[in-house]
Formats: C-alpha cells, structure tokens, sequence
C-alpha cells in the first residue's frame, strides 16, 4: 500500500514537472521570439535615428540656404529700392541700363521662384518627416510599453515558476527524507520478517514431525482397530441415528397440535360457509319453495352439498401429522411422511374450489341479472367474485408450497435443503395473502347482506341465511388470522428445526436413509431397553446372590446348632444310660463330631446358654462368623459391581477411543491440508517479502535517480531563469533610456 501511495504521488509529481518543464519551454520561446522582436525594433530605431539625423541635417542646410538667399533678396530688393530714384533722373540714361536691370531682375526673379518652390517643397518634406517621426516615436513607445508590460508579466511568471519549483525542490526533499524513514522501517520489518519466517519454519518443521508422528500412529490404529468408517461418506453417515431431543420433539408436538386446533377451526368454518352459501342458493334470488330454481344453481347446489367430502379430509390429515409426531420419533421434513397425505387432501379441496368456482362466478351473474338487484348490489357482486378467483387463487399458491415441503419425505431430489427457509417464508407469505382475501369477502359480503335486507321482497329465511354466512366468514377470518399469525410467530423456529438431523452431515440424503434411520432408532432403543432390563437383571442376580449368600450363612448356622444339639443330647444319654448305651451314644457323637469338629466348638462358642462348662464365648463367636460371612458377601458384591462398572466403563471409553479416532482422522487430514497451507503461505510470503525487497530498492534507486535528474533539471532551469532576468533587465534599461 505504501509503494502504491508513493508511486502514485510521485506520477503526480512527474505529472507537474512535466507541465511546468512544457510551459517553461513556452515561456523561453516566448522570451526568444521577443528578444528577436526587440532587436529587429532596436535596428528600426537605428535606421530611423539614422534618416532622422540625415533630414534634420538636410533641414539645417537648407534652413542655412534659406536664410542666405533672404539677405540676398534683402539686398536685392534694397538695390532696387536704390536704383528707382535714379532711374528717374536720366530716364534716357537708364532706358539702356534698365534693359538691363530687367533681364536682371527676370534673372532674380526666376531663382527667387526656384528657391522659393524648393523652400517651399523643403518645408513639406520637413512637416511630413517631422509628423512621420513623430507617429513611430509614438508607435515605438507604444510597443516599449508592451513590451515592458509582457516583461513584467514574463518575469511574474518566471518568479512563480521559480517559487513552485523551489517548492517542488522542498517538497521532494521532504518526501525524500520520508522515504529514507521508510525504506529504513522497511528494512527493520524486513528483518523482523526474515526472523518470524525463519521462527514458522521451525515450527512449520517441528508441527510437521509431530503431525507425521500422529498420522503414523492414526493409521496404525485404524488400521489394526478400525474395521469400517461410517462417517466418511454422508450416504452412511445419514444412517446413523443422531441424538434424541425430547424438548424438540415435545415442543414441535405441542406446535403442530396448535396447528391442528387452528385447522379444525377452519374446516368447520369452511364447511359452515359452504353449507349455508347451498342453502342461500335454494332461497335467493327464486325460492326453491315457489318455484324450481335455474339448472344452473341446481347444479352448483349439488356440488355443494359434497364439500364435506373434500373439507374433512384436511382435517384427518392433519390429525394424523400429529399422530405421527411423537416424543420417539424425530421430526424433519424427510421423515414427516404424513406431510404427503395432507397435501393431496388439500389438492383434492383445491379440485373442488375449481369445479364450483365457475358455478359461483355464473350464480352471482345471475343475481345480476334479476330485477331485484340495484347497481350497488352489482357492484357488491362483482366484487365477490373477484374476490372468490382470488381465494382458489391463494389456495392453489398455499398447496403448491406445502405439495414442496411434503417433497423431501417422498423424492429425494424434489427439494434442495438450501431452499427450505425461502419456502417456509412464502408459505407464510401465502397465508397472509388468504387471510386478507378472506377479510374482504367478509366485508363484502356484510355490505351485500345489509343492501339485500333493505330490499322489500328480503325474506326472513335469507336474512338468516346471510347472518349465518357471515357469522361462517367471520370465524373463517378470525381462524386466518390465528393461524396466520401462528406461522408467522413460530417460521424461525420451523426454519431451525430443518438443521435438526444426523450429527456431522448436511441432512438425510433421501426419504429412504430416513426411514432406515427411525428404523435403526427404533432398534437402538430397543436395545437401550434391553440393557435396561439386562442392568435390572443384574441388579437381581446380585440381589439374590446376596440372598443366596446370607441363607448359605443360615444353613451353616442351623447345622451347628443341629450338631451342639446331637452333643447335648449325646452328653444326656451318657450320663444316664449304662455303659453300652453309653458307648453307643459316644459312638454316635464321634461319628457325628468327625465330620465337624470344628463347627461344633465355633457353635459352641457362640451359645453359652446351652454350653455353660466346657465351651465359654460361644455366642460371640457365632457373630464373629456371621459377620465375616456378610463382609465377605458384601465385598464379592461390590468387586461384581465393581467388575461390572468397570466393563461397562471400558465399553464406552471403546466407543469414545472410536469415535476418536475418527475424529483423529479428521483432524489429521485437516492438519495435513493445513500445513500445506501453511507450506504455501510461508513460500508466498518469502516471494513477497523478496518482491517487496527488491521492489522497495528498485523504488528507492528510480526515486534517487528521479531526484538527481530533477536537482539538475532545476538547476538548469535557474540558470536559464537567470539569463532571462539579465536579459529582461538589460531590454528594459534600454527601453527607457531610449
């Protein structure tokens, strides 16, 4: 950016130095042209001083002639003047001389005449000389003036010239000196560059040891651990079942049971409206009761009385898109298959707005037709029916939206994901567009109703039959309404919801993925219930082989005590038998002690009450065993749980050691295309801070050699500056003293 500002600064500048060099040799061919112009004057001048030295001379010559030939003609006239008296005296005497005085005097007078003509012609020449001088003395002026004048602005200009480039000089000194700065800076982050690559490198070197370990190690374990990897694909990764939302599947349950209160509204304000619209047919404008009506509105009447046929079905599809929405299911549009069946429900309600809307538009022209009806009930009726092509009209935009929305559960390239939003948006869109049509039928048609009760012949039978409708449009309005405001209210939360699918893809693929996604759902939590059942099995097993355990102790118990009662009774029959009774009775004992010696002195121990001589403590070695028996009972218990816990634990960190190593794989080639980045970025940046290094020092040298060629320029330019000045100088010192 800084290169990128410098040159563009300096083309500016090289820009005006151009300018400035090319009126400068303007202005110096200028100076030459009137230096020329100035001279050629100078040698006019000359040559004018020259004749007007010449005729003023020739003007003293003859002004000197003159004056000679005055005294002449002075003293010629005075010797005539002396020369009449005598000639009085000797006429005769004079008669010859006067002969001669006349030739004389005709002499006289012919070079008086010649001089006086050639004084007369001198004087001319001089007047005109005198004026000719005169008009080029002022022309000369005139054009010193000029000249002094162009001077003057020449040398203005010349002294701005002078002052723009000296402030040329000091703004490229400046730039100069910034640029040093620069270049200097320039170098510094240079370096630093040169030392951050050197730094990326080794880390660029030490990642990519360490990224190269990891790879071995992931492929080792993929390879001897990982069978098969679904989550590369996204075909197979759409299978796989993503993670339960119960809050979403409640509040989209509880949203589209909202949807179906709204639907039902409108269905029976439908079915009303169509119901009570046959009625006033039968009624308005020939009472079916008088008279039979056209075979038109027969016809249309017929129609009608099947609109519960098309209208119900709506709203048993929409109950079953609730049905389908449970708390176990996952709600997108791939898997709202009950979409579809609500669609054609109301593409078949469509059909039928289509078969009586020509039906209707023609009954309302017969209206107009009838005598009974005035200009403003026309006017009423055309109206409706234009607003009745416009009611199909939105509905056949509203269907033709919801028929794209039911696409993704049925054809897999019906829809693009992408376009979802945008489609739900004019859904919203077109339930507006219905929700206004249906205002103004209802405002329409409240006019129509009050202008036909005005009528004289408006029966009682159709004011009811037009409240009834209108109370029908009313809640038809009041249902767009909700449910239009309903949409609106909850569009981002259906738009949210689309994102809702398998974790780390874009969506399900098809209709068919999805269907085998809640299959495999369906599967999984059977499977989680019979771990469920397995874990309570467990819980009852350790349950019982505690039980088992505690009535093994009981047993053993109760053998002692069967064993110390044989020695009691024994000890009583050999105390009071004889003695082969006695060694009976000792026989018994011993073969009943044999195989219990040491139970009976533990039991004995344990009861006191019955072994008071021989065994002391019996009792508190019962409890003793007892207690053992129960630790004993209680730690195989826990090591079992714990047994368990432990390999229920190693089963889940498997799955975690899975998933990340598929994870790892991910991240492996998300490193490995990171660190050709990283490769690429670190060599680019190299080629650039090369290129700015040389560019800068290319920069830096043209800039220098700039200024070098410039200083001189300017140089130049001062010396010529300079000879102008002395040589205008010069022109005008000589201009004035001429």
């Amino acid at each position: 950016m800084a290169s990128a500002e410098l040159q563009g600064k300096y083309q500016k500048l090289a820009q005006e130095y151009s300018k400035l060099r090319a009126q400068n040799q303007v202005l110096k061919k200028g100076v030459v042209d009137e230096q020329a112009n100035s001279a050629a004057l100078k040698e006019q001048l000359k040559m004018k001083d020259q004749s007007l030295r010449k005729l003023q001379q020739e003007m003293d010559s003859l002004t000197f002639r003159n004056l000679q030939l005055a005294k002449r003609v002075e003293l010629l006239q005075d010797e005539l003047a002396l020369s009449e008296p005598r000639g009085k005296k000797n006429k005769k005497s004079g008669e010859s001389s006067s002969q001669l005085s006349q030739e004389q005097k005709s002499v006289f007078d012919e070079d008086l005449q010649k001089k006086i003509e050639e004084n007369e012609r001198l004087h001319i020449q001089f007047f005109e000389a005198d004026e000719q001088h005169k008009h080029v003395e002022a022309e000369l002026r005139s054009r010193l003036a000029t000249l002094e004048m162009e001077a003057a602005q020449h040398q203005a200009v010349v002294d701005g010239l002078t002052r723009k480039y000296m402030e040329t000089i000091e703004k490229l000194q400046n730039d100069k000196a910034k640029l040093e700065v620069k270049s200097q800076t320039l170098e510094k982050e240079a370096k630093e560059c040169r030392l951050r690559t050197e730094e990326c490198q080794l880390q660029l070197k030490n990642l990519h040891d360490d990224l190269s370990g990891r790879l071995e190690e992931s492929l080792s374990i993929i390879s001897e651990k990982v069978p098969f990897n679904d989550t590369k694909y996204s075909q197979y990764n759409a299978l796989n079942v993503p993670l339960h939302n119960r809050r979403h599947q409640l509040k989209m349950r509880d949203i589209v049971g909202q949807a179906l209160a709204f639907v039902q509204d409108l269905v029976t304000a439908l079915l009303n409206f169509h119901t009570y619209t046959e009625q006033r047919i039968q009624i308005f404008p020939i009472d079916s009761a008088i008279e039979p009506i056209s075979p038109l509105n027969q016809k249309f009447s017929q129609y009608l009385h099947e609109n519960a046929s098309y209208v119900r079905p709506l709203e048993e599809g929409m109950l079953h898109l609730f049905e389908s929405i449970t708390e176990d299911t996952v709600t997108v549009l791939e898997t709202t298959v009950k979409l579809k069946t609500f669609s054609e429900h109301l593409t078949s309600y469509i059909c039928f707005l289509k078969k009586i809307l020509p039906y209707q538009l023609k009954s309302l022209e017969e209206e107009c037709e009838s005598s009974l009806c005035t200009s403003a009930l026309r006017a009423r009726n055309l109206e409706l029916s234009q607003d009745m092509k416009k009611m199909t009209a939105v509905f056949e935009k509203l269907q033709t939206y919801i028929h794209l929305l039911a696409l993704p559960s049925t054809e897999p390239d019906g829809l693009l994901r992408t376009n979802y939003g945008s489609v739900l948006t004019n859904v919203g869109a077109a339930l507006h567009g219905f929700h206004d049509v249906v205002k103004d039928i209802s405002k329409h048609y409240s006019q129509k109703a009050t202008i036909e009760h005005e009528l004289p012949t408006a029966t009682q039978k159709l004011i009811t039959t037009n409240d009834c409708i209108l109370s029908s449009l009313v809640a038809l309005t009041n249902g767009a309404g909700k449910i239009t405001s309903f949409f609106s209210n909850n569009v981002d939360c259906f738009i949210a919801s689309l994102s809702y699918g398998p974790k780390a893809a874009s969506g399900f693929i098809s209709p068919l993925s999805a269907e085998c996604m809640l299959q495999y759902k369906r599967k999984a939590a059977a499977y989680m219930k019979a771990l469920r059942k397995v874990q309570q099995s467990l819980e009852k097993i350790s349950k019982l082989e505690q039980e088992k355990e505690h009535w093994m102790l009981e047993a053993q118990l109760a053998k002692i005590k069967l064993e110390k009662e044989n020695q009691r009774i024994a000890d009583k029959l050999r105390s009071t038998s004889s003695g082969q009774g006695l060694g009976l009775a000792q026989e018994n004992a011993t073969g009943v002690n044999a195989a219990g010696r040491e139970d009976v002195s533990a039991k004995a121990m344990l009861d006191p009450a019955h072994s008071t001589s021989l065994v002391p403590d019996v009792e508190s070695r019962e409890d003793l065993i007892k207690n053992h028996y129960m630790a004993r009972i209680v730690e195989l218990t826990s090591q079992l749980q714990l047994a368990d816990s432990k390999s229920v634990h190693f089963y889940a960190e498997c799955r975690a050691l899975s998933k990340r190593l598929a994870l790892a794989e991910k991240s492996k080639d998300a490193l490995t295309e990171e660190m050709k980045v990283a490769g690429q970025n670190i060599s680019r940046l190299q080629d650039e801070l090369t290129t700015t290094k040389r560019s800068y020092e290319d920069q830096l040298s043209m800039m220098s050699d700039h200024l070098c060629s410039m200083n001189e320029t300017l140089s130049k330019q001062r010396e010529e500056i300079d000879t102008l000045k002395m040589s205008s100088k010069g022109n005008s010192k000589k201009n004035k003293s001429r």
